[in-house]
């Protein structure tokens, strides 16, 4: 027996297998979503929400996958911390199993960046601000999953680089991801990109307003309202994920600091310029070893991280504290454990090993790295001030605060970043005040110093300039009287409609300006409403004249940009081109017009 189709389908639910109406119901669904998503003003907020949450889970696994990596290649949580000491799995090898630990690691995760997604090689962010500025916010997602396993096994085997720039780039990954998913525009595609880098900042330091002002300031480099709400929503959304995982503290604990003399300002200006010319030198140290890098190596890429790894050893077994990303060093400088040479020492080893980790072939970010120098820098000034004119410069640690957020300022040029992230990464707001001076001197010396930042200029030796000017649009600064066309033959408006029905069949653009007997421009009149008035109206007007429409007028000084809008809102293929009072016909311009002109620009640049 045949199924009967004829019944309800809340009485026979089987009939909707049978007759194929659920399916392309639900396929109609499911598509009304997606357009809601791509379209609907709400929609980026959703889509914002649901990458905010899936960047704050990538940052607790990303977090997790650098602590297990960490304990299996070193056998404890932080190794900068632990001096000179064994692997407790490998005690015959004591210290020296630093000299392996790079190397194993250059041999994992090396074959998996050279086979799977090569941009997850570096610090990251250049790449991400790239695809945003030049690719419409698309990122492979595979990078996401590549960057989670290079870097964490990179920092966790040694690599003295940051997490920062590998949660950015998984964060923006993960954002793109979606986003070509659901098909949105390149505009919402670029803001969920920000998103996924707000969320990835917010959710690994506990800083939600910092993973704002990174994601606008450096990634997107604009502030809109829409994007900016999608942003704010996406960090908040990550923070609260990873505050539940992570917990709700401030991500350094340090000591109350204060000024305790105007007249200190003075010093912490001092800082500031010192920590603009240590974030600019730190760049080029990071490029310059990185190109000697590239200059020696002459083997397959997949292998450079590992052979590179011995010198990387060589370092970490000298100066252990630069093993991996090296917070408890950075709190035990500004703690005032560390005497002067030593944490010049640090200041040197840090830039060595950050560049050296980075050329050759490791995966990590900069921005921690740039926080520790300045910590080393910060904490050896505050203490030299200290001794100088110890009435005045009573808190030595403070300067290693403040150089934190100075260095970083030199280097990425990002003081409204720089400023809200070291709030939130100390929760201090008494060393605010020196904090945004000393910021703000450093990002001017940087500018002098340098037309780059350390961000900028790995995509500025590719060839690319974010900074650029924008091309100037032809259209917006071409006149029209400079492409326009002589006018065609005029309708005198006392002609009658059949002679100008004939006129106009045979005219190029399909429409002819009409003037009256003292040559006054009427208007015009397009072959279609002549002969709409021939066989439509039971009367029709005996000259055409009276058909005679006034369209939006484009002067002869007018750009070409004004033309084509015109032209596009306007019946037929061409308007007429006014003079300054409006009266006369001076000449006429086309869609073919302007297409000439493009083409006659773009020859004469190319020649």
């Amino acid at each position: 027996m045949s199924p009967r189709n004829d019944l309800p389908v809340s009485a026979c639910p089987d009939s909707l297998a049978a007759d194929g109406r659920g399916p392309i119901r639900t396929r109609r669904g499911l598509a009304s979503v997606i357009t809601g998503l791509r379209e609907a003003p709400s929609g980026l907020l959703v889509t914002a929400l649901v990458v905010g949450a899936g960047a704050g889970l990538g940052a607790i696994v990303f977090r997790w996958l650098i602590v297990t990596f960490t304990h299996l290649f070193s056998g404890h949580a932080d190794y900068s911390a632990a001096g000179h000491a064994s692997n407790s799995r490998l005690h015959w090898l004591g210290p020296w199993f630093v000299l392996l630990a790079p190397v194993v690691g250059g041999l994992l995760y090396g074959p998996l960046v050279q086979r799977f997604a090569r941009e997850a090689r570096g610090h990251g962010v250049p790449e991400v601000m790239f695809a945003v500025a030049q690719r419409g916010g698309r990122i492979a997602p595979r990078v996401a999953v590549v960057k989670s396993l290079a870097s964490a096994l990179c920092i966790g085997s040694g690599g003295s680089v940051g997490r920062e720039g590998p949660i950015v780039q998984i964060g923006s990954a993960l954002g793109s991801s979606i986003g070509q998913a659901l098909r949105l525009t390149e505009n919402r595609l670029r803001v969920l990109v920000a998103c996924g880098a707000a969320g990835g900042i917010a959710a690994t330091f506990n800083a939600p307003l910092a993973g704002v002002f990174f994601a606008m300031e450096l990634i997107l480099r604009d502030f809109t309202a829409e994007s900016f709400g999608a942003v704010v929503l996406a960090s908040v959304t990550a923070s609260v994920v990873g505050r539940a995982a992570l917990g709700d503290t401030a991500f350094l604990q340090l000591p109350a600091f204060h000024v305790s003399h105007p007249a200190e300002y003075l010093l912490y200006a001092g800082l500031g310029v010192l920590a603009g010319a240590a974030g600019v030198g730190f760049t080029r140290v990071l490029y310059l070893v990185e190109d000697l890098c590239d200059w020696a190596w002459r083997g397959p890429e997949w292998l450079r991280p590992a052979v590179g790894g011995l010198l990387l050893g060589g370092l970490l077994l000298a100066l252990p504290q630069m093993y991996g990303v090296g917070y408890p060093v950075l709190e035990n400088a500004i703690d005032g454990r560390y005497l002067v040479g030593f944490l010049l020492l640090l200041l040197v080893g840090k830039a060595l090993a950050t560049s050296l980790t980075i050329g050759i072939g490791g995966s990590g970010g900069v921005f921690a790295p740039s926080l520790f120098m300045g910590a080393m820098a910060g904490s050896a000034y505050g203490i030299i001030a200290h001794h100088l004119v110890p009435g005045l410069a009573t808190s030595p640690g403070a300067y290693g605060l403040v150089g934190m957020g100075a260095v970083f300022a030199g280097a990425a040029r990002a003081p409204i970043t720089a400023v809200i992230i070291m709030f939130e990464l100390t929760g201090e707001y008494s060393i605010i005040l020196p904090l945004m001076l000393a910021i703000v001197l450093a990002t001017v010396v940087s500018r002098v110093l340098t037309g780059d930042t350390i961000y900028t200029l790995k995509l500025r030796r590719r060839g690319v300039h974010l900074d650029a000017p924008e091309p100037v649009n032809p259209l917006a600064t071409t006149p029209v009287a400079e492409v326009m066309e002589p006018v065609p033959p005029s309708l005198p408006d006392t002609t009658t409609l059949e002679d100008a029905a004939r006129l106009l069949v045979t005219s190029e653009h399909g429409v002819l300006p009409v003037t009256s007997s003292d040559g006054r421009y009427c208007g015009t009149v397009t072959a279609r409403a002549a002969a709409e008035a021939l066989t439509d109206s039971d009367r029709p007007p005996a000259t055409i004249g009276e058909l005679a429409e006034l369209p939006t007028p484009v002067i002869a000084h007018d750009a070409l940009a004004d033309a084509l809008h015109v032209l596009v809102n306007t019946q037929g293929t061409g308007v007429p081109v006014l003079g300054d009072d409006k009266t006369a016909v001076v000449g006429w311009i086309a869609h073919q017009t302007i297409l000439n002109a493009l083409r006659g620009q773009d020859t004469a640049r190319r020649g």
